[in-house]
């Protein structure tokens, strides 16, 4: 898979920061090029430009809608990450997940 810009958001960048590192760690291990950073939901228009991906927190999933439509013409996708692995930080199953968006 080419290179991808993932952005993952939540309301601090705290908790997302934790999966992010974990995602890292699997991208490296699957060997993809892939940029990963957290942060915070009021940080997300600075980064605009150089996305291909944003993940929200399953707690900012009431914000899908509004940056579906902002990013609607771009090739910037947008999801929801699942509780089912955003609890636990699985970095593997957050992975799946962006992959399945491609």
């Amino acid at each position: 898979m080419e290179k991808l810009n993932v952005l993952l958001v939540c309301g601090s960048g705290a908790s997302t920061g934790f999966m992010a590192a974990n995602l890292r760690k699997e991208a490296g291990k699957q060997g993809l090029d892939w940029e990963i950073a957290a942060r915070s939901e009021t940080e997300l228009e600075s980064f605009d430009d150089e996305l291909n991906c944003v993940m929200l927190g399953p707690h900012l999933a009431y914000l899908l809608d509004e940056l579906t439509e902002r990013y609607r013409g771009k090739d910037i996708k947008v999801a929801v990450m699942e509780k089912r692995y955003y609890s636990t930080l699985d970095g593997a199953e957050a992975l799946k997940h962006i992959r399945s968006l491609f």
